[in-house]
């Protein structure tokens, strides 16, 4: 994220960082830089599918840290890839990085990879710790800038175009907020963090006392997410003549680049000189491209403190779309993921990949029906207006365009969304409308798409209802089928969740019984036994990316339609770590099955799971 090679050559120059104690203060926090942060901090493996507890546990701990400083956090979180769809590119190739990582990790390679529910653990967690989040319509950037300069705090983030952006509160590097190391002063103001802020005024008077208004010319002909270099490559071949041999050579760019630009006053005078290099005909192309790019980094005017105060969020990019007012109002509170507004806006997704089988169709094919209503939900009320002008189009059904993995490739592929399930109609349920429609007749859509009646999961806890009917679905739709030891190694995960809940929660409504503790004391201590040999099954791998791949799904049509089923704690649900230890232990011992047997509770939850989804 942000200028290519920009940290490195901030941290190689340690003078760039000044050390300060953070507390008394409120801090604009880059939503998205933290839980990558947070995730790659909690993880101690990237194969298995996350392990979304221990990482809801270190956010707590992280806003626990803050807490005790007297420190305000207010995260701001990126939406949609936006109306003009700028990053495309830039998209495209993280989504190849992410696919090659994955790809080495079911080899027994190594790397990072964040899983993929990661994003929905993460914001359940804020809910649960109160801490006020918005998502924006679209990159968070500029408005995250904007809201900072607007309260005068400073900004925690990883992505280095904050190095560009005029901060009047500056900038925390996360790689140098130490959260951890909370220190205690004799001083009355009590705890803080030490922390790093990043000092634009000795980074540019190290570089000939370069004017800060040149930092985003800087920062977009260096190569940032919107902008590539190819356009300009005549220009920096020049350059390099000029440059000192001997550094790094993305740092010696940089410093080249920096070094250039600091014998003009303004933006304007070296954009001219810049075109000189090109040929006549590229000249306007590249002056509109650098320009345009040059305005990601002014702060944006919308006011999110109006959202913090009273929940009203409105931007630029939101106006000129059509999307409806109750979605753009459920966007920002995260009730609605960017996923929802990407096919909306741009009929375009990104299917995020795991460490599965590279040699079978991706994880995500599994899911493919339950797109396909969310598609047509989405899309049909476009598709009418289009109809009503082109007569002869009316008959062909809304198209998406998915990125998803084929073997160890990314492609591009079309998904057409035919129609609604037999005996549901798309007037009875108008996008602008929706929250409107009975939620009778929304659950029963639901419940419809995974295949699944009401009947059968009334037994059921409502927060373990929509887990099991995407379980129900996703025993119909893998392929290959799942098999036993599977979905019994799922479903025992489940109840371990359920019974952590009950043995740990303080505000759990249900009354812990001592045999319940015990069961739990005797499963901790099964879970400390190490494994003579702990084994990695890519069959398994797969068929669990498959079960959370359609648990995303049932979690987005879920939210589409206004949460007719109470929606699951991820942190409680899913566990790579434990579903994979538990597949492996029966296939060998059998009797692992009445791992909670000391819990008659317990065993009468697993019991009615397993006979839900056999039935």
């Amino acid at each position: 994220m942000g200028v290519q090679g920009l940290m490195g050559l901030v941290e190689e120059c340690g003078m760039f960082l000044i050390e300060l104690r953070v507390r008394d203060t409120k801090l604009v926090i880059d939503g998205s830089s933290l839980y990558h942060c947070l995730c790659f901090d909690s993880a101690t493996d990237f194969r298995r599918g996350g392990d979304y507890g221990p990482f809801v546990t270190v956010v707590s701990e992280f806003f626990s840290s803050l807490r005790r400083c007297q420190v305000a956090p207010f995260v701001v979180l990126d939406g949609g890839r936006g109306p003009g769809d700028r990053k495309l590119a830039a998209l495209r190739e993280r989504a190849a990085d992410r696919l090659r990582t994955a790809h080495s990790l079911s080899r027994g390679g190594t790397g990072r990879l964040v899983p993929l529910l990661v994003r929905e653990a993460f914001v359940q967690a804020l809910r649960w710790l109160g801490v006020p989040f918005v998502q924006c319509f679209a990159e968070a950037d500029r408005e995250i800038a904007g809201l900072a300069n607007h309260w005068g705090c400073p900004v925690l983030s990883l992505d280095t175009d904050f190095c560009v952006f005029d901060l009047s509160g500056g900038y925390y590097p996360l790689s140098h907020f130490q959260w951890r190391s909370v220190c205690a002063d004799d001083e009355p103001r009590g705890c803080y963090v030490p922390a790093r802020l990043f000092s634009v005024e000795r980074f540019c008077e190290h570089f000939g006392a370069l004017n800060k208004s040149l930092l985003p010319l800087f920062a977009v002909m260096s190569g940032n997410d919107y902008l590539g270099l190819g356009a300009l490559e005549v220009f920096f071949s020049r350059l390099r003549r000029g440059c000192a041999a001997g550094r790094r050579p993305r740092h010696a760019r940089l410093r080249g680049l920096l070094g250039w630009l600091s014998q003009f006053a303004e933006p304007a005078q070296a954009l001219d000189r810049v075109l000189e290099h090109l040929k006549a005909h590229q000249r306007e192309e590249v002056r509109e491209l650098l320009c345009v790019s040059m305005e990601d980094y002014i702060p944006s005017s919308a006011n999110l403190e109006e959202f913090f105060q009273g929940g009203r969020y409105e931007c630029e990019a939101s106006r000129i779309t059509e999307v409806p007012q109750w979605m753009l109002d459920a966007l920002a509170k995260c009730e609605l993921a960017p996923f929802i507004s990407n096919v909306l806006i741009l009929r375009s997704t990104f299917l995020q990949v795991q460490v599965e089988h590279m040699q079978r169709p991706s994880a995500h094919s599994t899911a493919l029906p339950i797109r396909q209503v969310i598609y047509r939900l989405l899309l049909k009320a476009s598709q009418s207006t289009k109809a009503a002008s082109l007569s002869k189009q009316s008959s062909k059904p809304p198209v998406v365009c998915e990125f998803v993995r084929l073997q160890d490739t990314l492609k591009k592929t079309f998904v057409q969304a035919p129609s609604l399930p037999t005996g549901f109609c798309d007037d009875h349920f108008p996008l602008d409308k929706l929250m409107e429609v009975p939620m009778s007749c929304r659950q029963m859509l639901l419940l419809e798409t995974l295949g699944v009646k009401m009947s059968f999961l009334e037994p059921i806890p409502h927060h373990l209802q929509l887990p099991a009917a995407v379980t129900c679905y996703w025993i119909r739709y893998s392929e290959p089928p799942v098999k036993f030891h599977q979905l019994k190694a799922l479903l025992l995960m489940i109840v371990s969740g359920e019974l952590h809940r009950i043995t740990n929660d303080p505000d759990s409504i249900v009354l812990r019984a001592e045999d319940d503790s015990i069961a739990y004391s005797e499963f901790l201590k099964w879970k400390e036994e190490k494994l003579q040999r702990e084994d990695f099954d890519l069959d398994a791998a797969h068929s669990f990316c498959q079960w959370q791949c359609c648990l995303q799904m049932g979690l987005y049509l879920n939210q589409l339609l206004c949460s007719p089923l109470s929606e699951p704690d991820l942190s409680r649900l899913y566990s790579g770590t434990l579903v994979h230890r538990l597949c492996q232990k029966l296939k060998s011992t059998p009797p692992v099955e009445n791992l909670f047997s000391l819990s008659p509770k317990m065993t009468r939850l697993y019991q009615l799971l397993l006979n839900t989804v056999e039935s």
